[in-house]
């Protein structure tokens, strides 16, 4: 079932145990990021903290609480500039108190995933991120099918047991 969507925190302001996050692209065109790639991509840095500061704020309250935040990343490789960008960033995700891995596409052959990057949270909701061909977000849908959301659950789990943590992980 489709259930109409909340803003992002609101739905990890509601989630008590567990909140995770597959991302499955190797290419984001979000248009919020474009100014802080092309500085990455002359710098090597990405530590925008009027970017950074709401999101690190919202992570440290969840974690604060007990929320266990976990991402996980299944990357192509050799990885694309946006990954090397994505992993510039990750520092700031991991200062924030999330954990996050990251798995070569080559060893996800064998697991059975959804079409789509997604949030999975208390293992009872699904947010699905929609992006167009070119990496834009177009939108996000949020369902509680019991089916859905243990595909979820399994897919992010196979993944995280095989994925490298971030601090072993050299793109």
């Amino acid at each position: 079932m489709s259930l109409s969507v909340p803003d992002f925190g609101e739905l990890l302001a509601n989630c008590h145990k567990s909140a995770v996050h597959l991302e499955m692209r190797d290419f984001y065109g979000v248009s919020y990021e474009s100014d802080d790639f092309v500085t990455w991509r002359e710098t090597g840095r990405w530590d925008n903290p009027v970017y950074w500061a709401p999101w690190t704020a919202m992570v440290r309250e969840a974690v604060g609480r007990g929320v266990d935040m976990r991402r996980a990343r299944v990357v192509s490789e050799p990885v694309t500039d946006y990954i090397r960008f994505e992993y510039a960033g990750t520092v700031n995700n991991l200062a924030a108190g999330e954990q996050v891995r990251w798995l070569p596409r080559r060893q996800a052959s064998d697991i059975a995933m959804p079409g789509n990057d997604f949030w999975l949270f208390d293992d009872h909701l699904v947010e699905w991120n929609h992006f167009t061909g070119d990496g834009e977000l177009v939108g996000h849908e949020l369902t509680d099918d019991q089916v859905v959301v243990r595909l979820c659950g399994s897919a992010f789990e196979k993944v995280w047991q095989r994925a490298v943590p971030h601090e072993q992980f050299h793109v």
